[in-house]
């Protein structure tokens, strides 16, 4: 059976002409014996076996009817690739660059297809290719200047935002918006700038050590990434005075580093084995229980740091990658020592992809926050589907992540919910932001925020809201 004839066996006869064949859209024009598949194992292919019960947890999916944006479509393109028998087009670049890996497909399928082992070494290869072929691609300064050169270093961001923020803080950000000075920048800049939230008073530089509240239950070393430490810190001190309640000491390594998600996901893997080597290097790990991370995406990429590179230090990223739990599945192991404070408020949880999906990780958070007195947790609907932040996704391919958001927001507005719970940087970022669009007014919140404001046993949340953040508006 053709590739063809499975994907006819579902597509819809509007998207016949979208269907992937040998002889229509893509020519064979491999170069070099060369492609992206080349270093995935080829078994990990062999265990789609096309049932298509990836197809409705798949966003692109589910917005474009579109075989080829599936996760099983995307399979077949590069194993075609892998076989020699299609090389890569643009158009086919298309079709696996629009893919969020958000990895709901894994969660989905029944015969346990690892998609992001394929997707992601496949598109590092991908981009690799390109910035040897292609000027333009050594040429994006986007990627060169923002992504590689400023997001993954949180000293260079800070000095960055810190003239933006003044602009937020003064009003004239608002008024450019209103005037449409905004887009007089690159399309990528202005969208960046549209993302960013109002700042946040971040607290202190975090110390080195924070001992433990009453009798010390576990040992544990906080990572404290780039992004994040530069726009959620106040997130990062919630989260450490739950540890520290829960009898944590807990040790932060100044010498660690961003995770190079950012630099993995941009085609850059030399960077992002740099990056996790040094963090290698900066955690003893023999001090710690565990190494304790907040925020799904960078917890993802250090629990696979085993699975990325393959040479002499593969077996010490394994051991670095044993050590790493979520914040939530640690405290959950761990046992929650209940907090005394009441929240009387109505909440939701968006479970972000790479800890629901990736990390498989989605009880935990809502035991903890079951355990705040007055919180009130509604499910979600579609908690599963992406909210299209993805990484740097929703500033590469804005139509897609926009339509994502909506979709994400009008689930959250029907759950009547006043507060918004994310564990995630960059869902927090874009559900705040399609919040902000909207003008509406469910607070978008961190999970270990709640938790902390309930063990200060704060008598309102508005007002914990207020002494713990003091948002300057814009």
């Amino acid at each position: 059976m053709t590739f063809r004839l499975n994907l006819r066996l579902v597509g819809s006869k509007e998207h016949d002409s979208d269907m992937i064949s040998p002889d229509r859209q893509f020519e064979n024009n491999s170069q070099d014996g060369r492609h992206p598949a080349a270093g995935i194992d080829y078994e990990l292919f062999l265990r789609c076996v096309h049932c298509g019960l990836c197809t409705s947890a798949c966003p692109t999916y589910t917005l474009t009817g579109d075989e080829n944006n599936s996760p099983r479509g995307r399979i077949q393109l590069m194993r075609l690739v892998a076989d020699g028998r299609l090389g890569l087009t643009d158009r086919m670049r298309e079709h696996l660059e629009l893919c969020l890996d958000c990895r709901s497909c894994e969660t989905a399928c029944p015969s346990g297809v690892r998609y992001g082992r394929l997707i992601e070494p496949f598109r590092v290869a991908m981009e690799e290719g390109e910035q040897q072929e292609k000027l333009e691609k050594r040429c994006d300064w986007f990627r060169e200047l923002v992504l590689l050169r400023l997001f993954p270093y949180p000293e260079r961001l800070r000095r960055v935002l810190g003239p933006v923020w003044f602009l937020q803080r003064v009003g004239l950000l608002r008024a450019a918006e209103r005037l449409g000075l905004l887009r007089l920048l690159p399309a990528r800049l202005a969208r960046l700038v549209e993302i960013l939230p109002p700042r946040v008073k971040p607290g202190p530089r975090l110390p080195r050590l924070l001992p433990a509240v009453g009798r010390q239950r576990a040992r544990v070393a906080f990572f404290v990434g780039c992004v994040a430490d530069v726009i959620f810190r106040h997130v990062h001190w919630a989260t450490l005075r739950v540890l520290q309640q829960n009898g944590c000491d807990v040790f932060i390594p100044p010498e660690q580093g961003c995770c190079g998600a950012i630099h993995l996901h941009a085609g850059s893997s030399r960077g992002a084995r740099q990056m996790a080597d040094a963090n290698l290097v900066a955690f003893e790990l023999d001090r710690y229980d565990a190494i304790v991370v907040n925020h799904a995406g960078c917890g993802a990429m250090l629990k696979e740091y085993g699975l990325h590179w393959r040479d002499g230090l593969q077996p010490h990223r394994a051991r670095f990658a044993a050590k790493v739990r979520d914040v939530h599945e640690f405290l959950d192991e761990l046992g929650l020592i209940a907090p005394p404070g009441r929240i009387k408020a109505v909440a939701t949880y968006h479970d972000a992809c790479h800890l629901g999906h990736a990390q498989q990780i989605t009880a935990a958070p809502r035991r903890l926050l079951a355990r705040i007195p007055g919180l009130k947790l509604v499910d979600l609907p579609e908690t599963e589907i992406c909210c299209g932040s993805a990484g740097t996704y929703n500033l590469l391919h804005p139509e897609m992540s926009d339509r994502l958001a909506e979709r994400k927001l009008e689930n959250i507005l029907s759950t009547g919910a006043e507060i918004v719970l994310a564990a995630n940087a960059g869902c927090l970022l874009q559900i705040a932001a399609a919040v902000r669009r909207r003008g509406l007014g469910p607070r978008v919140m961190h999970p270990m925020e709640l938790l902390d404001l309930s063990y200060r046993e704060e008598d309102s949340l508005e007002s914990a809201g207020r002494k713990q953040q003091k948002v300057v508006q814009r």
